[in-house]
């Protein structure tokens, strides 16, 4: 006999969340990311789960009569027709809290690679190359400047690691002002040029929307300090990919570091694979088993919406 509820997801996620919804719905999985392939498998469905992959697009919604909620598994919502979703009355929610702290640790690993070159040191290593502890001159983060791109939880939890951390200055650039932030980290908030220009390590941690692709372009890559490291924790489209390779292979900047690509997956074709300035990751910076589990908790608020209920961290009201 089938349950109340029938929830499709997008992809497989962390069994804690996954048993949280099979205890009371019927779940089933994307056949493929296929729109098409989707249309034909919502028919019935009451709610919708998206992790990395895929969209949930208007056609999509309006192909669900029965469709309630559409649940985010992580933070960015760019892949779900927000505004087709509030026409048809449907609630979003997502998990704002879960990655904070596994992106914001991405970051600081990501900054100390650059700055302490480990890629090219432990390249150096395997090829028994011991003068390169001689070569491989690296920079301390301790007392530099962080400029964070997009104040909010990841940004502010960054901020926080290297403030107490590495007691560095924390500069920031966003469009809402973040008061207690300020007070806690000591931290100012400036424009964008004013952060390119004074900042040692810039976090990009900008929402994907229409005003913010390519948000950094060349403009801003050429008021940075020679010796200034550039760090993409957002999105890949937040910053023009084509002006940071021209910065990184004139030597603008001292190194660029990067979990998102203008294409992905990324392709073997992509010239920032081929600088030594540069170092990367695939878009797995949420990916620690404490995140994890967290991230599939949007199965309680997805939950919470099939059974009338208010749920925690709702992005779209009723």
């Amino acid at each position: 006999m089938g349950k109340k509820f029938k929830v499709l997801l997008y992809e497989s996620m962390h069994q804690e969340g996954t048993a949280l919804l099979e205890e009371k719905c019927d779940v089933i999985y994307a056949r493929s990311y296929d729109e098409k392939e989707l249309i034909d498998q919502v028919s019935d469905v009451n709610a919708v789960i998206i992790r990395a992959n895929g969209a949930v697009t208007e056609k999509i919604i309006e192909a669900a009569p029965k469709l309630k909620v559409i649940g985010r598994h992580g933070v960015g919502l760019d892949a779900i027709d927000l505004p087709a979703a509030k026409k048809r009355g449907v609630r979003v929610v997502y998990t704002p809290q879960a990655n904070k702290e596994s992106v914001a640790e991405h970051f600081v690993a990501l900054a100390l690679m650059l700055a302490k070159k480990i890629r090219l040191a432990d390249m150096a290593l395997r090829d028994c190359n011991w003068q390169a502890r001689y070569e491989l001159i690296g920079t301390e983060l301790r007392g530099k400047t962080l400029g964070v791109l997009g104040f909010g939880r990841i940004g502010q939890q960054t901020a926080r690691i290297c403030r107490f951390g590495f007691d560095m200055r924390v500069l920031y650039y966003d469009p809402i002002a973040f008061s207690e932030a300020e007070k806690e980290l000591d931290a100012l908030r400036v424009d964008e040029k004013a952060l390119f220009k004074e900042a040692d390590f810039i976090s990009i941690n900008m929402p994907l929307l229409p005003q913010t692709r390519h948000f950094v372009n060349a403009d801003l890559l050429k008021l940075m300090k020679s010796g200034a490291f550039l760090i993409n924790m957002a999105r890949g489209p937040v910053w023009n990919e084509t002006d940071v390779v021209a910065a990184l292979q004139e030597n603008r900047i001292t190194g660029a570091g990067s979990d998102v690509y203008e294409v992905e997956p990324i392709t073997p074709d992509n010239p920032l694979l081929k600088l030594d300035n540069f170092v990367g990751t695939p878009h797995m910076s949420a990916h620690t088993e404490e995140a994890m589990i967290r991230m599939s908790m949007v199965a309680k608020d997805v939950l919470c919406v099939l059974e009338g209920k208010a749920p925690e961290y709702p992005f779209l009201a009723d």
